[in-house]
């Protein structure tokens, strides 16, 4: 009888042993019954679930870069190339003759910084109207201009101009290609030769002003006042016996006039 008491004691203690380790709470003492409830954990392979957000949501802020201004743009250094149309006026000093010319203009060069640019131009000028000079004129400068402001700049030019103009009516001076042995330098222009073909020094003075159109593009006008000395060389068709050089007639042409461009610029 006291074998069974002792048997059936042994069993309850054991089960209320049992159930006092299954209903503890992690990190409570064994046979202790939590102070709270039970908190059921998820099994190791479960989903996660993510949050999503509401339809409104437009997301954490972007912030956009930080914009460039046109004329800001414009004073960056980089390569400058410009298209033109060019009306001048050529007058001559102490006897060449005088002449209108019109055509186009093409524009090339360096911004250097903020205030310099190295740029060069070239003009192929034809003449306009009767009375005058005729033919063509054209001229290629190297021009530092310096950059006044945002629109207006001033520029000084040096190089090569040179006029090829055919016969005209105008009398022959003296003395005339038939009577000379060899080639001849007038001393002076007053009497000019009937045409003029040749290339001399030519320099400018420009002052510009300039409209930003927008990053790429630029459009102005350009007044420019120009001198230019030209060395005419007239061919009388005949050769030095000794030599067999042609013989030639030569004659300075000393012009001083100005010009009015519109041009329009890219970068």
């Amino acid at each position: 009888m006291k074998l069974r008491q002792i048997s059936f004691a042994s069993v309850l203690a054991a089960n209320a042993f049992v159930a006092g380790r299954v209903q503890a709470a992690p990190g409570a003492t064994p046979g202790l019954a939590p102070s709270g409830p039970t908190t059921a954990l998820a099994p190791a392979n479960a989903p996660v679930a993510v949050a999503r957000p509401a339809a409104d949501d437009e997301g954490p802020p972007r912030l956009s870069l930080p914009t460039e201004s046109d004329r800001a743009a414009w004073k960056k250094p980089g390569f400058r190339f410009g298209l033109g149309l060019a009306y001048a006026r050529m007058v001559g000093i102490d006897g060449p003759p005088s002449g209108q010319f019109i055509g186009p203009t093409v524009r090339m060069g360096i911004r250097l910084d903020e205030r310099w640019s190295l740029m060069g131009s070239l003009q192929y000028l034809f003449a306009r109207g009767r009375g005058g000079m005729g033919g063509v004129r054209y001229a290629g400068t190297i021009e530092p201009t310096w950059h006044a402001s945002e629109h207006f700049s001033l520029g000084v030019g040096i190089g090569f101009g040179g006029l090829v103009e055919p016969s005209s009516n105008r009398p022959d001076p003296y003395p005339h290609g038939d009577t000379l042995d060899a080639s001849y330098t007038f001393p002076n222009a007053r009497t000019p030769l009937q045409s003029c073909d040749g290339v001399g020094v030519t320099g400018l003075l420009r002052a510009e002003w300039l409209f930003v159109l927008g990053p790429r593009a630029s459009t102005g006008v350009a007044l420019e006042t120009d001198g230019q000395w030209t060395a005419c060389v007239d061919d009388t068709g005949t050769v030095e016996p000794d030599t067999a050089t042609a013989i030639v007639r030569r004659q300075w042409w000393s012009h001083f006039g100005g010009s009015l461009a519109w041009v329009i610029l890219w970068r």
